[in-house]
């Protein structure tokens, strides 16, 4: 069962590195994590794809991670209306006849060619995970040479989280 976790934290040293440990001592697989800064300065959000194997397993996960000292905030928001984003960097393997079928090929993903040479070209996709694995499946019988992918980023739709409702307090 793949779960999306996210949560803010504390920007110190030692975080990610803890937050893993915790998910590896339990033996939960880590399908992708993407973290960067917050709108406010000293707090970062992390996201975690996580498969697990039921209801119970997840809820013990996001208890566990309540209990960590630089965590602030955890919600699962799988089952939740949510904005989900991934970044995918591509390279496939070209010659000059088949360039333009590829460039036909990427723009209904809204794809774009953000590097080209005598063998290769990179292609650039955002959207939603099973977006950009359906692009490098379509990429696939080219001859991809590599991928590069961010991992899920996401949040849950509608209202703003304020500063008010994290469990510590902090200046802004």
């Amino acid at each position: 069962m793949r779960r999306i976790i996210t949560m803010t934290v504390n920007n110190r040293p030692g975080v990610l590195n803890r937050i893993t440990g915790l998910f590896t001592k339990r033996h939960y697989n880590i399908e992708s994590i993407t973290v960067g800064h917050t709108e406010i300065e000293g707090i970062s959000r992390m996201t975690f794809v996580v498969n697990v194997e039921d209801e119970r397993t997840a809820e013990q996960i996001t208890k566990q991670l309540n209990k960590q000292i630089d965590v602030l905030k955890v919600n699962d928001i799988t089952d939740q209306a949510i904005v989900a984003r991934e970044l995918a960097l591509i390279k496939v393997a070209v010659n000059p006849t088949v360039r333009q079928e590829i460039y036909t090929l990427i723009e209904p993903f809204r794809a774009s060619i953000v590097d080209v040479s005598r063998d290769s070209l990179v292609v650039q996709v955002t959207g939603e995970p099973e977006k950009v694995e359906a692009l490098i499946d379509l990429l696939k019988p080219y001859g991809i040479k590599e991928v590069a992918r961010t991992g899920t980023t996401a949040f849950t739709r509608g209202s703003q989280k304020t500063a008010a409702s994290y469990k510590t307090p902090f200046i802004i």
